[in-house]
């Protein structure tokens, strides 16, 4: 068996739960709240191959992180084990706003 297909054998896909658990450790700087909660991630996706791809957002355009935050996901995102590849794509359709917050999140900030 050639190394590539022993790679593939033994190294399982990641599960969604586990790619979120990962990006809860990625904190937005300026509020204190991980990023999955503050609803600034909508969408993961894994193909059969482990490549992991994210649309992801920030709380406003003109955010101080908008050029490192994505980065740090990737770099998180590529620590889980059975992910190849991760690519991070920043939208900004539909804008961010409160809605998308978690409830945990929310009772963290006061917004209830």
């Amino acid at each position: 068996m050639n190394n590539l297909l022993a790679m593939e054998v033994n190294n399982k896909l990641p599960t969604r739960e586990v790619l979120v658990d990962a990006l809860r450790t990625v904190y937005d700087p300026e509020i204190s709240v991980n990023i999955y909660d503050l609803g600034l991630i909508y969408r993961i996706d894994v193909d059969d191959s482990g490549k992991v791809e994210i649309d992801m957002t920030l709380t406003a355009p003109a955010c101080p992180v908008a050029g490192t935050l994505p980065h740090e996901v990737g770099r998180v995102i590529d620590a889980v084990p059975g992910v190849r590849d991760t690519v991070v794509k920043l939208v900004w359709q539909p804008p961010w706003s409160q809605e998308l917050v978690s409830d945990e999140a929310k009772l963290q900030l006061g917004l209830f």
